[in-house]
């Protein structure tokens, strides 16, 4: 028998950490708040994405750091406790339990229906549940839909037959395989590479294209190919898969890889990490006279457009803003509170920076990409912004020589640029690529987020001797 219906202030679909901020957000605005999860509620980031990957990849990277400094080198020259990364990283995906997360829905007051939700018409959600029941929702004031995205594959002869690896058995698997093949050249490639090359596998990248990492400068991607080669794996440019088997077609057959230019390659798991696609295919979009399976456009405070008085709301990956948790984490801080603010007939504060809207998903979005070397970026490359039509001066240093690198360890390489608006006089963009640069990056976001003027920076005097002293560098090569 279906449950009687429910009705909230917001109901929210996806339990994430887009989800839950927007949850958080909502009540404390006062607003009643339902969240609908599927699956386990945390999302990717908790227990497929950001939290398991990075706990593969702390050990890898402090031992890289370590093996420059003599002193310690010698100490940490053996292979790494494949055995112990993997039982540390489940530690931090907490075994793929959820409890603690639902204990913080309750403890902040919002209810949860576990299952799969579908709109249902203006302002209604259907839950089904995992054992065949059905929960009926209504929202008073908004429905936000934070579902995320899913790993996209290619269509490839044999591919599904063959088990691949996606994002999720990168991040969770429980040994190291002997020979990985990653196919693609983005984040989750060039990290999931340094992991499990580091972790025991023969790692071979291929790379469609002529670059890792091609969102960013140049010099990032260059830098990241050279710390895998010197690991031992293998990076190929310019080649695709034209299709995958096993051998004896058994589950745990030997992988044979055939490559475009007509050479192949054997394998015991390959990983595609080609890109994201929507979870929006099965969620009733077609009931409020959306399409389903695409991305969903919003303005600036995450309302979907085109949908009568506004009640629907598009937060996190899946209106393809800024494919990152802390990004669609901001959205949701800002769409929570434009929620309570309508919903309580409050102003909305909706110009560029203001309380209610997303700025920094267009002109300030930060990234770390945690390999060996790391790189840290944050708003425009210098290609972007040329092509934005900003009239821009690029000032480049070499990381390495600062005091700070120097000291951080022996034969330190990297490398660091900003990207300053000529007519504006501040920075739009800045990106650094060597050991530790990722907890530079903040100070670059404010840099670039508050637009504060060149000449102001010059004022802020880095601390001696640490890496940050390139930020000295770059403003001297710049004044000149």
């Amino acid at each position: 028998m279906d449950d009687a219906p429910r009705t909230y202030d917001v109901v929210v679909i996806g339990a994430g950490p887009v989800g839950e901020n927007v949850a958080d957000r909502t009540r404390a605005a006062g607003l009643t708040t339902v969240v609908v999860e599927s699956e386990l509620v945390g999302g990717e980031c908790s227990y497929w994405a950001c939290m398991p990957s990075k706990a593969l990849l702390r050990p890898v990277i402090a031992r890289a750091d370590a093996r420059r400094l003599p002193g310690l080198d010698q100490a940490v020259a053996g292979p790494l406790d494949t055995a112990a990364v993997l039982a540390r990283r489940d530690e931090f995906a907490s075994h793929w339990k959820d409890d603690g997360q639902v204990g913080w829905l309750e403890s902040v007051g919002v209810d949860l229906v576990r299952g799969h939700a579908r709109l249902d018409g203006p302002r209604a959600v259907t839950v089904t549940t995992a054992d065949g029941g059905t929960v009926r929702l209504t929202a008073r004031h908004a429905v936000a839909v934070c579902t995320g995205t899913a790993a996209a594959l290619p269509e490839l002869p044999g591919l599904t037959d063959v088990a691949p690896w996606t994002s999720r058995e990168a991040t969770s698997a429980k040994e190291a395989p002997g020979r990985l093949v990653v196919v693609g050249g983005g984040v989750v490639a060039v990290e999931m590479a340094t992991a499990w090359q580091a972790l025991g596998s023969q790692v071979t990248v291929l790379v469609r294209g002529r670059a890792l990492l091609p969102r960013m400068e140049p010099f990032a991607g260059e830098l990241v190919a050279d710390g895998l080669r010197e690991a031992g794996a293998d990076v190929r440019y310019g080649v695709s898969v034209t299709s995958v088997a096993r051998e004896g077609g058994r589950p745990d057959g030997e992988l044979r890889v055939v490559l475009d230019d007509g050479g192949e390659l054997t394998a015991d798991e390959i990983l595609f990490a080609t890109g994201r696609t929507p979870r929006t295919g099965d969620i009733g979009l077609e009931t409020v006279g959306l399409t389903p399976g695409g991305w969903l456009t919003v303005d600036d405070t995450c309302r979907v457009t085109g949908v009568e008085d506004g009640w629907l709301y598009a937060v996190g990956d899946v209106n393809h803003r800024a494919l990152l948790t802390h990004q669609g984490k901001y959205q949701a801080r800002m769409a929570g509170a434009a929620i309570g603010a309508r919903a309580q007939g409050a102003p909305v504060d909706d110009a560029p920076w203001g309380a209610h809207v997303a700025t920094a998903d267009i002109a300030a979005v930060p990234q770390v990409v945690f390999t060996d070397p790391e790189i840290g970026s944050v708003g425009l490359t210098a290609a972007e912004a040329e092509r934005a039509g900003l009239r821009v001066r690029t000032v480049d240093h070499d990381l390495a020589n600062t005091a700070g690198a120097s000291l951080y360890a022996d034969g330190y390489r990297g490398r660091a640029r900003m990207v300053v608006d000529l007519d504006a006089g501040h920075l739009v963009g800045v990106t650094f690529a060597g050991p530790g640069v990722g907890e530079l990056l903040h100070s670059a976001t404010i840099a670039v987020v508050g637009r504060v003027p060149v000449d102001r920076l010059w004022h802020a005097v880095p601390s001696y001797p640490t890496v940050s002293e390139v930020w000295l560098r770059l403003l001297e090569t710049y004044r000149g």
